[in-house]
């Protein structure tokens, strides 16, 4: 089932657009789009057993029942992009990045695989990040991402992990709040919320990379995922910054 989704704008490869009727960068509900199953698997596996999986994942998504589907493939790009692109094939404009988590602790993966996502998929086609800290937020919506999975305040709020804009603070090292688990599910959505619509309003007035250099200030993992980004691929950048 396709989405309805365009590009408005951008600012530098940002993309500002509407899916469904809803502004993008956005937070999807998980339970409200029509995720296809898929056969799931750690990011550092052998690669057959990784090329098994996108193989599995492929004959579970090929229903037209579903809205969005996962790309699979592991630590290896190459599968990976032969997967999203044989989903688009098989109809879908909405893909999940799979193994979100692991990617935010491998910098380099996560420019790499974002970037030629955007090169080898139609430009039609939305991409979904899944587990994404607030702080990273940012520069991944300015590398390509379009949307990001509410499940991410599950899954922190059961690690008894707090989020704000520039930090994730585990609140058994850190006590800063005493909050029981749907207490600190809430407070995370709500920080979600905020971050999502400071991106959008900094893409809107084409600001976004300068919000991403204030966080990359207080996260090293963001600081290095924007130094890896200008050094390999100045061109990529360039090719979408507009001109005054």
């Amino acid at each position: 089932m396709k989405n309805k989704f365009e590009i408005k704008s951008h600012d530098g490869p940002g993309r500002l657009g509407k899916c469904n009727g809803e502004v993008t960068p956005r937070i999807f509900n998980e339970k409200e789009i029509k995720i296809a199953p898929s056969e799931g698997s750690s990011y550092n596996i052998d690669k057959e057993i990784a090329k098994w999986n996108v193989e599995k994942t492929l004959e579970l998504a090929n229903n037209q029942e579903y809205q969005v589907a996962t790309i699979q493939g592991s630590k290896y790009l190459d599968l990976r992009i032969e997967c999203a692109q044989k989903l688009e094939e098989l109809g879908y404009n909405g893909l999940i990045i799979a193994n979100g988590d692991d990617l935010l602790t491998h910098p380099k993966d996560l420019v790499d695989l974002i970037i030629n996502l955007r090169k080898n998929l139609d430009s039609n086609t939305f991409l979904i990040f899944p587990f994404a800290e607030p702080s990273f937020m940012p520069i991944l919506s300015y590398i390509g991402i379009d949307g990001f999975l509410e499940n991410s305040c599950d899954y922190y709020s059961y690690l008894n992990v707090l989020m704000t804009p520039t930090k994730s603070y585990m609140l058994d090292k850190y006590p800063i709040y005493e909050m029981t688990q749907p207490e600190l599910k809430k407070y995370n959505e709500n920080t979600l919320d905020l971050v999502i619509k400071e991106i959008q309003t900094h893409m809107k007035n084409r600001s976004l990379r300068n919000l991403i250099e204030e966080r990359s200030c207080s996260n090293p993992q963001v600081f290095s995922t924007l130094r890896i980004l200008d050094k390999d691929y100045l061109e990529y950048i360039l090719k979408h910054n507009q001109l005054f």
